[in-house]
């Protein structure tokens, strides 16, 4: 997932490398929409049955993922940007309500699940799928407009010795 030159890991592009993790998190979003899918329809998933319990593991991991990245953004890459971008300060505080919106609603949709059963309720399910409608649609809104807009920026800030954690305040690898 992380483009590298050289033996000091120094990313190319960080804009490049924002749309390599947006992909990663759609492609997690995906595996989480069908586990729970899959579960509140009462089949299985490559042969396997998807326990009401396994859920809320699955949704934490994706939710975590989410959450590091968009606290990493808030804490790293969005002020380097605003400090070399001023222009940009509009759409990085646009950036940060999304992250807000989504955080809430990746709370929502964690409770839901912790409390789903064996046999999920006709109510809940309808819930949980329209917090997952709306994860989505607000996901994807955000990631595209973030590409759009701050891709470039991102890449202008790629130097010698930097990498995408040292940006996001990530721990190295």
């Amino acid at each position: 997932m992380v483009s590298t030159t050289g033996s000091d890991d120094r990313i190319l592009a960080f804009g490049n490398q924002l749309i390599e993790i947006h992909i990663w998190l759609r492609e997690e979003f995906a595996r989480l929409r069908e586990d729970v899918d899959s579960h509140l329809d009462g089949g299985t998933l490559g042969g396997r049955a998807i326990s009401a319990a396994a859920l809320p593991v699955h949704c934490l991991a994706f939710c975590s993922a989410l959450t590091r990245h968009h606290t990493g953004e808030d804490g790293g890459a969005f002020p380097a940007l605003a400090e070399q971008f001023p222009p940009l300060r509009p759409v990085l505080a646009e950036l940060e309500r999304d992250h807000q919106i989504l955080a809430e609603i990746l709370g929502n949709l964690t409770d839901l699940l912790n409390g789903l059963g064996p046999e999920p309720d006709p109510d809940r399910a309808m819930r949980v799928r329209a917090e997952l409608e709306g994860l989505e649609a607000v996901l994807e809104t955000h990631f595209r407009y973030e590409e759009k807009k701050i891709a470039d920026a991102l890449n202008a800030l790629a130097g010698p010795g930097r990498t995408t954690a040292d940006l996001l305040g990530l721990p190295h690898p």
